[in-house]
């Protein structure tokens, strides 16, 4: 008996030696095996990081300091008083693509970290995320913005899940604690993150839960258990970047940041940037040929692109230098449209230079022009303006008069007050050439000063412009904008603007243009009409009558 047992205990010991034996062996097999995987794996990966292309151009001129941002000064400013103070604050910007918005985001932050008082510390870190590639993940296995808890059930839990031990993973807004966390497009963030951002906000941590998490597990790691008691800290400062306009952004987002905008380049701005890219480029590049460049590319990103190509194509034809035509072939191959040129209208009665906002806060020249002839049946025609407007949202949405339309009646009604004209003995045409429909209260002064031209066939001077709301007992009122319209007067050549004088201050450089206020529709008649000019009919009486000729 006693021989039998040893048998079996020698049998048991050999089977379980060899079965050891084989799981070390296909342990060190397989261990050969994942070496000699990694290691052709590696060699790979070292071929092909030996295998670079040449540095893009637009990486090139990237700008490396603020002298190389151009046309955004004021932009500039106001972001390093947002964020190099002792208290930064949270910050959106605004404007269209390829200004600099990131760029001078970058070289603030670093100037923020060399800034006495500041709270960033030089080791604090610039986090940028695109918002349009952050997804909403209904099951919450992973966000890349907030951070997330990676539970024991889902693949890849590793040690911690075979403990059966949820393991909290951080997101952008913990990486960037302690600095800056850029989201590019902030507008096309899904709802639930906005939500989940305020919240982080405002608490400046991150808190987690999970159904796998209890405080008596004892299996579960101290620093687990801190993260679910007290938070993942983020405390940073954000900035939001967007091309959209300000309305389209969330209220509650905007109402925690200081809002910042960055302007449209103007032609000769990408002018200097074309040139800039082309002797990085190692090319040179003719005036006129930088010019073209200026007049197709709205920002400093299509007119780097466009000296790309034309500088490959300059070099396909033997030169080293970009010139008109090599321009002229990228902007029609690529179907670039030419910028709207400022210009004032001509000396003509019944056409007034109204001034206007568009896109992102661009200020714009529109010429209106009336027609007036005198009837027995009066009658009015408005062409090149929105008729009608659709608002509201998703759930409820409704249709209005144009406040264009309205703007017009408003007019005609406060020239039948203030000056005795009669709307129903004229046939009354009044046009926006040019294609661009009109909309807003604020083409209101214009149009009644065009009004007011064609009826008593007075012309006004070609160098003045105007804006501001009329309202029907010819009072002038507030619009907004004021500052990009003096801009777009001052660069089409008026010599004179006329504002409402609500607006005045908020002017401060019309270096080369005289801004006048005005109140009431009796001042801007009294500028508007100062030259004197032959009338050419019989209703010249009008502006005499009441002491305005």
């Amino acid at each position: 008996m006693t021989e039998l047992m040893i048998v079996i205990q020698l049998t048991v010991s050999v089977i379980i030696g060899a079965y050891f034996y084989s799981q070390m062996k296909n342990k060190r097999n397989a261990k050969t095996s994942l070496d000699g995987e990694s290691k052709v794996q590696m060699e790979r990966l070292k071929k092909l990081r030996s295998i670079s292309l040449n540095v893009p151009l637009s990486e090139k001129t990237r700008p490396q300091s603020f002298d190389e941002i151009v046309g955004q000064r004021e932009g500039i400013m106001a972001l390093s008083a947002a964020l190099c103070g002792e208290n930064p604050q949270h910050v959106l910007i605004y404007g269209p693509p390829g200004v600099g918005k990131t760029c001078a985001a970058r070289l603030v932050m670093d100037k923020a970290k060399r800034a006495n008082g500041s709270p960033f510390r030089p080791d604090a870190k610039f986090i940028e995320i695109d918002a349009t590639c952050l997804r909403y993940d209904e099951r919450n296995i992973a966000d890349p913005l907030i951070g997330s808890v990676h539970d024991p059930i889902y693949q890849g839990a590793g040690a911690f899940g075979v403990a059966g031990v949820p393991q909290p993973k951080e997101g952008a807004v913990t990486r960037a604690h302690g600095g800056i966390l850029f989201l590019d497009e902030i507008g096309e963030l899904h709802p639930f993150h906005i939500n989940k951002l305020l919240k982080v906000l405002e608490d400046r941590r991150v808190y987690f839960d999970s159904a796998y998490y209890s405080k008596e597990n004892k299996s579960i790691p101290t620093y687990i258990h801190d993260i679910f008691a007290h938070g993942m800290p983020a405390d940073f400062r954000l900035v939001g970047a967007t091309t959209k306009s300000p309305r389209d952004i969330p209220s509650a987002i905007r109402s925690r940041c200081m809002e910042i905008f960055f302007r449209q380049l103007f032609p000769e701005e990408v002018e200097t940037i074309s040139k800039n890219a082309a002797e990085r480029a190692g090319i040179g590049i003719s005036d006129d040929a930088a010019t073209i460049v200026g007049e197709y590319a709205s920002n400093g990103r299509d007119a780097v692109n466009i000296i790309q190509m034309a500088a490959g194509v300059a070099r396909e034809k033997g030169t080293q230098t970009v010139k008109v035509d090599h321009v002229s072939w990228v902007i029609e191959t690529g179907k670039y449209v030419k910028r709207p040129r400022l210009r004032l209208g001509a000396n003509t009665i019944g056409c007034v230079n109204g001034l206007a906002v568009y896109g992102s806060q661009i200020g714009t020249i529109i010429e209106i022009e009336t027609v007036a002839v005198k009837t027995q049946n009066g009658s009015l025609t408005i062409t090149g303006v929105v008729d009608e407007e659709e608002m509201g949202n998703e759930v409820k949405r409704f249709r209005r008069k144009s406040t264009a339309k309205s703007s017009v009646e408003n007019v005609l009604t406060a020239l039948q007050k203030n000056f005795g004209i009669n709307p129903s003995d004229y046939y009354i045409h009044i046009n926006t050439p040019g294609g661009a429909p009109v909309d807003g209260p604020s083409a209101g002064v214009a149009i009644a000063v065009s009004v007011l031209s064609a009826i008593t066939g007075r012309c006004v001077a070609p160098d003045i412009a105007m804006t501001g709301e009329i309202s029907i007992n010819g009072c002038i009122r507030a619009v907004g904008g004021v500052k990009e319209k003096v801009w777009a007067a001052k660069r089409a050549g008026a010599a004179l603007v006329i504002v409402p004088s609500e607006n005045v201050d908020e002017i401060r450089d019309a270096n080369g243009v005289h801004v006048v206020g005005v109140k009431h529709i009796s001042e801007v008649i009294r500028l508007a009409f100062a030259q004197k000019l032959a009338p050419n009919t019989e209703d010249v009486g009008i502006l005499s009558a009441q002491g305005l000729d």
